[in-house]
């Protein structure tokens, strides 16, 4: 039977823990206020914290549609470039012409800034949700095509060498072994670029979409609503920085069920 003062403590236990693994954000954010309010600041140049959380509270529909096209955007283009990059990691281990054919051509898409492939882009899908979606999708592909190669041909020669013995098929090897092993990776690629990707999404609404956080944060722009543009801002920092934790967790608990 939990005694009455039990709630209160949890309460203040969990209060302690966020505050100590997050107190620089908390320090971040009075320090804005700060100096907003001493220097006396337009809100036209920058506006304070809490201006920017009342917009947000205040009008939660001027954000919602952005927010749910900016989450499908960035779902649906790390859900393709994930595994279209997996995909290619399995096609270049699988056939040295494929690597010598493909390998070249991921190096230059990777030096080339996804800025500067806009236009074509532009060109290629047009204005709107696809145009997002390939860069969302060009932007998860390269890391988890590096992490899954690695992970296909850093596999123990031990075990490798047991399953050539047995007789097992390339197929059977890459079902049983390589791809098994490569899960690491992958799940560290998907650490690595799932806040990229919402950030890419959002970069992507801003110079080709039609709605979105990217938009919104545009026509806030225009309009000179700095509250508006810096919720926007806000908000794709707080999903980027959720998409992290929530990678990071399932990281965590996939390496615990083979602990």
């Amino acid at each position: 039977m939990s005694t009455p003062g039990a709630p209160l403590r949890r309460l203040t236990t969990a209060l302690g823990a966020l505050l100590s693994r997050y107190w620089t954000v908390l320090a971040l954010v009075l320090a804005w206020e700060s100096w907003v309010r001493v220097r006396n600041l337009n809100e036209i140049v920058v506006p304070a914290p809490y201006s920017v959380v009342s917009d947000i509270v205040g009008s939660p529909s001027a954000y919602t549609s952005a927010v749910a096209h900016t989450l499908l955007n960035t779902v649906v283009g790390l859900a393709l470039g994930m595994g279209l990059g997996v995909c290619c990691a399995v096609a270049v281990w699988s056939s040295r012409v494929l690597e010598g054919l493909l390998t070249p051509l991921m190096l230059v898409m990777r030096s080339v800034p996804v800025v500067a492939m806009i236009p074509v882009i532009a060109f290629v899908a047009g204005y709107g949700a696809a145009a997002v979606t390939t860069v969302t999708t060009l932007v998860s592909f390269f890391p988890t095509f590096v992490m899954v190669l690695s992970g296909l041909r850093s596999a123990p020669a031990a075990t490798t060498d047991m399953f050539t013995v047995l007789g097992a098929s390339r197929t059977l090897v890459l079902r049983r072994l390589l791809l098994p092993h490569a899960v690491p990776q992958l799940l560290v690629a998907l650490r690595l670029t799932a806040p990229s990707a919402v950030l890419a999404a959002m970069l992507a609404e801003y110079l080709l979409g039609r709605e979105g956080l990217g938009t919104l944060f545009a026509d806030a722009t225009i309009f000179v609503a700095p509250q508006r543009a810096w919720g926007g801002a806000l908000i794709a920092t707080v999903i980027s920085t959720a998409g992290f934790v929530a990678a990071r967790g399932v990281e965590r608990c996939y390496s615990g069920l083979f602990r």
